[in-house]
C-alpha cells in the first residue's frame, strides 16, 4: 500500500524517460510510480492520504544552490533595509530599530543597497550615530562585502584613522578628514565583526526554524548551505528531534582544511537529510562593493580592478588548499566574480585535476558572473559547475553597465553561453543577498528584465533561457550539484519524494507573469512542508 498518492496533476516530472503524468504514488518517503489518474489510484488503500492537485502544475522539489541559512533566518529576526532608496529612510528604519532592542544590544544586518539610493551615496556613520547611542551598530550591504558600523562600533573594535588596511580588504576613509566613514569592505568587516557576539543558541534555533519555514514556502526541499559552519550544531539538533523540513547540503570555510582531522567527524554525515559537501573559499569581493576582480580597471574608477580576498594570502594558499581538500575528496566550491577571479580559479582547478588526476570531482564556481568568452568552455572541458544566481542579474542590470563598460557585460550572467558551452549549470539564491524565490529566479533567467523597468525586453536579451531550463537549473542542476542526481532533481520511481504544486502553470503564461505564480504545496520525503 502506497501512503500518499497526488492525482489530478499536471506534472512534469524532470525525467526524460517518463516526462508527464497526471498522477503519483508516494511509499517510504519516495516515488513508487507516476502514471494516469486510473493507475495510481489502483495502488491506494484504506489509508492512503489522496491529494487531488487540480490540474496544477507539479514539479521536483526546488533545490536553492546557493544560500547563507543562518544568516537568512538572523535577516528574518533583524533590521530589513533591502527596499530602502533614501537616507531618510534608513535612518527612520535603524532609529525605530533601536527602539525595540534593549540598550546595549547589537543592531546587525540589514541589507541595505546604496544603488537604490536617490541620490546614489554610501551611507555614513553619521547618519545612525544620533539615533543609535545606546547600541553598536553592523549593517551589511546585500552583498555582504561590505558594512557600515557606528562610531559605537568602530569604538569597540578599536578602530581609527591610524588603523592599518588589512589585505583582502578597504577601511572607507573621509577624503577630508582621513577619518573612517563607517564604511569597510571585505576583509575589513572582520575588524568589527570580530567583536560582535555570538548569538545564543535560543537565537540560533528561532533563525533556523524561520529559515526552514521560509524555504518550504517557496518550494525549496533542498539548500546548498554554504555557510554550513554557522549552523552544524543546530541542523543536527533538529535533524535528531525531526524538525529538519529541508535538506541541506553544507560546505564549511576552506581555512578548516588545515586541520582537516577535525573535518573526518563530519563526513559520516550521511543522512539525506543532511550532508557534508565540501569547503567554501573566496576569490575576490561583489561588482556592488567594486572589489570584485577584473582583468581591466573598473569604468567608473580607473584606479580600481578589485580586491583580492583575505583567504588568497600568503600567495599561493587558496591553490594549496584546494589540492589538499581535493585529496581528501571534498568539493571544492570557490566564490569567484571578476572575469579575472574566475580565470585565475579556473587555472587552479585545471593544475589540481592534473596534480590528483582526473575523477567525477564537480569542482564549483559560486556566482561565476563576468568571464572572458575564452572560459565558458573551460567550464565544460573541466567539468566545473556553474552556480550561478538569476536573481542577481535583473538587480545589477540596472547599473552595472556603468561599474564595468558595455564589452564586459556581454558575458556577464552569460547563462545561455553556459549551456551552449555545455557547462552544468545550478541555479540558487545567495539568500539572504538576495530573495529566497526561485520562482523570481526562474522570471529573472527568462526575461532578463530589470528591477528599474528600464529593460523590459531583457538585458543582454541573447543571454535568455528558456522556462524549462531554468527550471532544471533549479531541480535537476542542482541535484547534480550536490552529486545527487540519482536521489533527486527529478520524480521517477525510487527517486526522493520532493516535489512542488504551484497554482499557475508558469510553461504556458506569458514570461512577465510568472511572478505571479505561488506555492500551494511543498511535499519533502513524502510530508506536506507547506500548504495554502
Amino acid at each position: 500500500m502506497v501512503e500518499k498518492i497526488v492525482v489530478n496533476g499536471n506534472i512534469r516530472t524532470g525525467n526524460p524517460e517518463q516526462p508527464r503524468a497526471e498522477a503519483l504514488a508516494i511509499r517510504g518517503g519516495r516515488i513508487a510510480a507516476l502514471g494516469s489518474n486510473e493507475e495510481i489510484r489502483a495502488l491506494a488503500g484504506a489509508r492512503t492520504e489522496i491529494i487531488d492537485a487540480g490540474g496544477a502544475l507539479v514539479l521536483p522539489g526546488f533545490i536553492d544552490s546557493h544560500v547563507h541559512l543562518m544568516g537568512g533566518g538572523l535577516s528574518l529576526l533583524s533590521v530589513s533595509l533591502r527596499n530602502v532608496s533614501s537616507k531618510q529612510e534608513f535612518i527612520r528604519r535603524v532609529e525605530a530599530a533601536a527602539r525595540e532592542v534593549p540598550k546595549g544590544e547589537w543592531i546587525l544586518n540589514g541589507d541595505w543597497d546604496h544603488q537604490s539610493f536617490n541620490p546614489v551615496e554610501l551611507p555614513r556613520k553619521e547618519w545612525i550615530d544620533g539615533v543609535t547611542r545606546d547600541h553598536p551598530v553592523c549593517l551589511n550591504r546585500l552583498d555582504e562585502h561590505m558594512v557600515l558600523a557606528n562610531s559605537a562600533a568602530l569604538r569597540l573594535a578599536r578602530l581609527s584613522r591610524d588603523t592599518p588596511v588589512p589585505r583582502g580588504g578597504d577601511i572607507v576613509k573621509d577624503p577630508a578628514s582621513g577619518e573612517p566613514t563607517g564604511i569597510l569592505k571585505d576583509a575589513a568587516m572582520d575588524l568589527v565583526m570580530s567583536v560582535i557576539p555570538e548569538p545564543s543558541p535560543e537565537k540560533k534555533r528561532r533563525a533556523v526554524r524561520a529559515a526552514l519555514k521560509a524555504a518550504a514556502a517557496k518550494g525549496v526541499t533542498s539548500v546548498h548551505d554554504v555557510e554550513g559552519a554557522e549552523g552544524i550544531d543546530m541542523y543536527g539538533e533538529l535533524l535528531r528531534e525531526g524538525e529538519l523540513n529541508v535538506r541541506i547540503y553544507f560546505y564549511v570555510p576552506i581555512e578548516a582544511i588545515d586541520a582537516i582531522a577535525e573535518l573526518d567527524p563530519l563526513k559520516t554525515c550521511g543522512s539525506d537529510r543532511l550532508r557534508f559537501g565540501g569547503v567554501k573559499g573566496f576569490i575576490d569581493g561583489s561588482l556592488g562593493s567594486q572589489t570584485a576582480w577584473f582583468d581591466t580597471p573598473y569604468a567608473d574608477d580607473p584606479t580600481m580592478s578589485g580586491i583580492l580576498a583575505a583567504g588568497m594570502f600568503p600567495e599561493g594558499i587558496m591553490e594549496k588548499r584546494i589540492v589538499m581538500a581535493d585529496a581528501a575528496g571534498l568539493q571544492a566550491a570557490i566564490h569567484a566574480i571578476g572575469d579575472r577571479a574566475n580565470a585565475v580559479l579556473l587555472d587552479m582547478y585545471e593544475r589540481t585535476i592534473g596534480r590528483n588526476g582526473r575523477r567525477d570531482r564537480r569542482f564549483r564556481i559560486e556566482h561565476a558572473q563576468h568571464l572572458r568568452p575564452a572560459d565558458f568552455a573551460r567550464f565544460a572541458r573541466l567539468g566545473v559547475v556553474a552556480s550561478v544566481q538569476p536573481y542577481h542579474l535583473i538587480d545589477d542590470g540596472r547599473w552595472a553597465e556603468a561599474r564595468i563598460g558595455p564589452e564586459r557585460v556581454g558575458t556577464t550572467y552569460a547563462f545561455r553561453s553556459f549551456l551552449e558551452a555545455g557547462a552544468s549549470l545550478a541555479f540558487g539564491s545567495d539568500w539572504p543577498v538576495a530573495p529566497l524565490d526561485p520562482i523570481l529566479g526562474i522570471y529573472a533567467a527568462v526575461t532578463r528584465a530589470t528591477l528599474d523597468g528600464k529593460r523590459p525586453d531583457g538585458w543582454n536579451p541573447s543571454q535568455k533561457i528558456s522556462v524549462e531550463e531554468a527550471v532544471r537549473a533549479f531541480t535537476a542542476g542542482g541535484a547534480y550539484a550536490e552529486f545527487a542526481e540519482r536521489e533527486k532533481g527529478a520524480l521517477a520511481p525510487g527517486m526522493l519524494a520532493d516535489l512542488v504544486v504551484l497554482n499557475t502553470d508558469i510553461f504556458r503564461v506569458a514570461s512577465e507573469r510568472i511572478p505571479e505564480a505561488k506555492i500551494a504545496r511543498t511535499v519533502c520525503g513524502g510530508q506536506t512542508t507547506f500548504e495554502t
